[in-house]
């Protein structure tokens, strides 16, 4: 079950049930999951993961607390809090890290430099996806540089922070 709060204007999303996708946000939120969860986590402002909860995913976000059990490799561009009983089972990325005693984690950590301004590169599919439109429209939007995009070894490859801007610039036209 997903519940949806208003309080002093922040966005949150609990997840307590279990879940299989793609969940993206353009803008900040409060995300908390409590469930089971299996797909790609790419989320700006604050996430944790509850200590029932069983991730399997790659996860891209700012702020990152972990207290379940998540395979995969974890990215934070802020910091990453890991909580026991809280099980890691792939690399992990911050500037900042904190792991209390009792926390497993089973992988490599990455934490010199700031990596605030570091990007991501996207494909074709998964730009598209965040975009929530199909891919034929963004490679169009490649193709006639609407949107920004390089062309590499016969595919098309994006900046997570040119794409943002572009979503930030077009919501100003409107």
């Amino acid at each position: 079950m997903a519940k949806k709060n208003n309080e002093l204007q922040e966005k949150i999303l609990d997840v307590d049930a279990s879940m299989q996708g793609t969940i993206s946000f353009k803008d900040p939120v409060n995300l908390r999951i409590n469930g089971s969860f299996e797909g790609k986590l790419d989320t700006r402002g604050n996430l944790t993961i509850g200590e029932n909860a069983k991730v399997t995913a790659n996860i891209n976000g700012d702020n990152i607390v972990i207290a379940g059990k998540v395979t995969g490799d974890v990215f934070a561009s802020k910091s990453l809090s890991i909580l026991a009983p809280a099980i890691i089972q792939g690399n992990i990325r911050t500037p900042r890290l904190s792991i209390t005693d009792g926390a497993v984690l089973e992988g490599h950590i990455g934490m010199s430099g700031n990596f605030e301004g570091t990007d991501v590169s996207l494909t074709l599919k998964d730009v598209a996806q965040y975009l929530e439109v199909e891919s034929k429209v963004v490679e169009e939007w490649a193709q006639s540089r609407k949107i920004p995009a390089r062309f590499e070894n016969g595919s098309w490859i994006f900046s997570k922070t040119d794409v943002d801007h572009w979503i930030q610039q077009e919501r100003t036209h409107i």
